[in-house]
């Protein structure tokens, strides 16, 4: 079951991968954007990716991980959740995913209504993003070894 999730998390993470590729290729990443319709797909994609594989990671694989390990109970929040997973070194710092969670709620609700704001979220996404990489293959890379 883990595989499957691992599977989905990966197929949202190429494909996010993908359009961030071609967001970095762009000269300036400012509101301009906003006035090409290709840009603008390009940066829905980005966002619904983003989104999805957090919310992905977040909700199914940190609770199929940990309960893969022995590690999981039913009534875990999610701070417990993280505590854990920073515990076996899955993640640096608790704290820095609720962070990451702020910033996908921003994204989700900010968007469309103010192209400042939402270009200030894509900025921080477009980092946060490879740290979001980074657990995923901690991830693995764990689920491997044992």
């Amino acid at each position: 079951m883990i595989n499957d999730i691992v599977e989905k998390v990966n197929l949202h993470r190429k494909r996010a991968k993908s359009a961030l590729k071609e967001i970095k290729e762009w000269e300036t990443l400012d509101c301009e954007i906003f006035e090409d319709f290709e840009k603008i797909k390009t940066i829905d994609t980005f966002i619904y990716r983003f989104i999805k594989l957090q919310d992905m990671m977040g909700e199914k694989l940190f609770k199929l991980f940990l309960d893969e390990i022995g590690e999981y109970k039913d009534n875990m929040s999610l701070l417990d959740i993280l505590d854990k997973l920073e515990k076996f070194e899955i993640i640096e710092n608790s704290m820095d995913w609720m962070e990451y969670r702020k910033l996908r709620n921003k994204l989700t609700h900010e968007y469309p209504n103010n192209e400042d704001d939402v270009i200030d979220g894509i900025k921080i996404a477009i980092d946060v993003f490879n740290k979001i990489e980074t657990i995923l293959l901690n991830i693995v890379e764990y689920k491997n070894r044992k």
